[in-house]
């Protein structure tokens, strides 16, 4: 009973920490929602209209066997600069039980679409530099022989060891009778180091509850809601690929989009071998300022 007790004050402290971040990030009015499949690994073809700024969190919590709960907290800045390239920063940082709370990194995320017709299968070029240290615990991908080993650090010591990595995926998206079907294929390296590339996957589907709008606008209806699910994990590396010592997970995924405001998801994502977290807990929350600089340059003639 004590050891349970000692458990729930651990996550309680750790959600306290996350949720905290959350309510300073998105605190304000309400803004208009961007319509995306709820997935917090996978990436689709959809891309963020032109002149448009999206705000996101996404927060990760676990509570390793024998080890520290912890949680993870990231923020996204995403910005469509054109029709076919959306540009986004994450800042990323975590708390750990019975540890410390440190400041994990910066990512800088760009996505081109070089097919702006809508086809069977839609591909996009994904390319990433990551400034991160070994303390994060954000989880945007699982590459390489990444495991619930890599945890046991404690964070003095995992964010001494810096990794500025370079991150590229191929995403291959389709939308069909309301269903969209995502696949991706990642690969990482280390620039810093004689490292060798590491590579992962992520597949996804999503369908929203209904295709079909009531005639009155309602928060809880079903066509606000879309659920799905995802799968993700390790592909080895160049050095040693394939499936051994690597982690995957699959995780079922929900998302709520509130009319003129935000839209939230939640996902638990399980570990299906020994070298996988047991479960991975996920939320996340987004707004979306539609044409947010016109905004200032509107206000700029008015004056």
């Amino acid at each position: 009973m004590f050891r349970i007790r000692k458990r729930a004050e651990q996550l309680g402290r750790v959600w306290t920490g996350v949720g905290v971040m959350a309510l300073g990030i998105f605190a304000g009015p309400q803004r208009c929602v961007a319509q995306e499949p709820p997935y917090f690994v996978t990436y689709s073809h959809a891309m963020e209209e032109p002149g448009n700024l999206e705000v996101e969190f996404k927060g990760t919590q676990a509570a390793p066997k024998n080890d520290n709960a912890f949680g993870g907290a990231t923020v996204e800045f995403e910005y469509g600069a054109k029709a076919w390239w959306t540009t986004e920063v994450y800042l990323s940082g975590q708390t750990t039980a019975n540890d410390s709370t440190v400041f994990v990194g910066f990512r800088w995320e760009n996505r081109f679409r070089p097919l702006m017709e809508e086809y069977r299968v839609n591909p996009v070029l994904y390319f990433e530099y990551e400034d991160i240290n070994a303390a994060d615990r954000a989880f945007l991908e699982v590459v390489g022989n990444d495991g619930v080993a890599d945890l046991a650090a404690r964070n003095a010591e995992a964010r001494s060891d810096v990794q500025r990595e370079m991150e590229m995926k191929l995403i291959l998206s389709s939308n069909a009778q309301g269903w969209n079907f995502s696949e991706n294929f990642i690969s990482e390296k280390n620039m810093a180091a004689s490292d060798p590339w590491e590579f992962g996957y992520a597949v996804a589907a999503s369908r929203p509850l209904t295709l079909r709008a009531g005639a009155r606008e309602c928060v809880f209806c079903r066509e606000n809601f879309v659920a799905g699910a995802e799968m993700y994990g390790g592909l080895g590396t160049t050095d040693s690929p394939g499936l051994h010592d690597t982690s995957h997970y699959v995780a079922p995924t929900v998302g709520w989009n509130i009319p003129r405001g935000p839209t939230i998801q939640f996902s638990p994502g399980f570990g299906l071998n020994d070298n996988s977290m047991k479960v991975l807990w996920r939320v996340g929350a987004q707004y979306e300022f539609q044409q947010f600089f016109g905004r200032f340059h509107r206000a700029s003639e008015v004056r």
